[in-house]
């Protein structure tokens, strides 16, 4: 897959990217808050080794994300460590963190 360069370009491809075995167990939403240009929310639901992303809110999300739309982008294409982000402040995580960690093994690279 080609370098995202946009939020929702990453949002978009994370259902084919999505490895379902990862997720066994797993019943939680993550909400992503994401600033600045091409921000926006977006929320990813885990249940029954499905996932369904959405656009905007999500009620009583397990984790929140918060975070520059560039920053990001950044993380996700492997250009920004996202715990230096995180130590940083530049990324912000509410809720359950292990969720954050998670993340990283339940997509396709």
């Amino acid at each position: 897959m080609p370098r995202p360069t946009s939020a929702k370009e990453i949002f978009e491809a994370m259902p084919s990217r999505f490895l379902p075995e990862q997720a066994a167990g797993l019943n939680a939403s993550i909400q992503f808050d994401l600033s600045g240009e091409g921000g926006g929310q977006w929320a990813l639901t885990f249940a029954d080794q499905k996932l369904a992303v959405t656009e905007g809110l999500t009620p009583n999300p397990s984790m929140t994300f918060s975070a520059s739309a560039n920053d990001y982008v950044s993380i996700i294409n492997g250009d920004l460590n996202p715990m230096a982000a995180f130590m940083q402040g530049r990324v912000m995580v509410k809720g359950d963190i292990s969720l954050a960690m998670k993340l990283q093994t339940l997509f396709a690279r």
